[in-house]
């Protein structure tokens, strides 16, 4: 399987910045680097997934002299040699669901905030069951598969070098399906337990909470451990998510983030709340 189509569109228009920047036509970096213009073309359009050798040399033909940006770039190749578990769901989940496993399990850093559900990291597989029953709007999969999915998912919490995890919940999400304290208690059981983990914070939005960034809607921004300005963010959408790319872009989101948790109740005071309202579930 391919590199993520995120990172593979990365890749290619990094690649393409440095030929022109480099003022070198397209067929004469191709001839120089033993490749096909057709090929070059389909790197830098983000067709086909590159190679290293192939990078390197397109690379070294650029001028560039920056190590650690040229690791980055092999990092992202790199990927696309690796064989997932989210393979044996490839007939399951879209792209983008796609796109945003592969990317959880490179990223450094996961920061989310989340008003209207438990983020799928957090849930509990009745309480993922509930919400995809309830919101798939395609019947490619059962229900299970997805579930299975989502819980799979979240071995990046425990994996050695575990993702950091910083996420914001909306207080009303919390209080949400009250009429099932059998799927709600046992979630809010495992957000507590997910708390104690040095790797995962949780805040709550308090619904009286001020105006802030996070009422436009959910957000997840993946950090990666090579360089800041290859960080992406996720925005989901009904049918399917959307990536926003440029770094400007992100770094609004990262500004916006840190808003959204200056507004909510500290991690402490938030765990404070999350019990109470465990202890309210009978």
């Amino acid at each position: 399987m391919a590199v993520s189509t995120v990172r593979r569109r990365r890749l290619g228009e990094e690649l393409r910045r440095l030929r022109e920047q480099a003022m070198i036509a397209a067929d004469t970096a191709a001839d120089a680097t033993g490749m096909s213009l057709a090929k070059l073309n389909r790197i830098e359009n983000a067709r086909t997934a590159a190679k290293i050798e192939d990078v390197n040399k397109l690379l070294d033909h650029y001028g560039c002299d920056d190590e650690e940006f040229r690791a980055s770039l092999i990092a992202i190749t790199k990927d696309g040699s690796k064989r997932g578990w989210w393979l044996s769901y490839r007939d399951v989940i879209n792209v983008s669901a796609t796109d945003l496993i592969m990317l959880e399990t490179e990223a450094s850093t996961f920061k989310t905030y989340e008003p209207s559900f438990i983020p799928g990291l957090f849930q509990t597989a009745e309480y993922a069951r509930l919400v995809i029953d309830r919101l798939r709007t395609t019947k490619t999969g059962t229900v299970d598969d997805l579930v299975q999915v989502r819980m799979a998912r979240q071995s990046i919490l425990t994996r050695p070098n575990p993702v950091e995890l910083w996420a914001v919940i909306h207080e009303a999400t919390l209080r949400a399906i009250a009429n099932r304290p059998d799927i709600m208690g046992p979630q809010l059981d495992k957000l507590l337990t997910l708390s104690r983990l040095a790797n995962v914070s949780i805040q709550v939005m308090p619904t009286g909470a001020a105006i802030h960034p996070g009422m436009s809607g959910s957000f997840a921004l993946l950090g990666f451990p090579q360089r800041k300005d290859l960080d992406v963010v996720f925005v989901e959408g009904m049918l399917a998510g959307f990536w926003i790319e440029d770094p400007a872009d992100v770094e609004l989101y990262r500004a916006k983030f840190q808003e959204i948790t200056a507004e909510a109740l500290s991690v402490d005071s938030s765990i404070e709340f999350i019990t109470a309202q465990r202890e309210l579930i009978k």
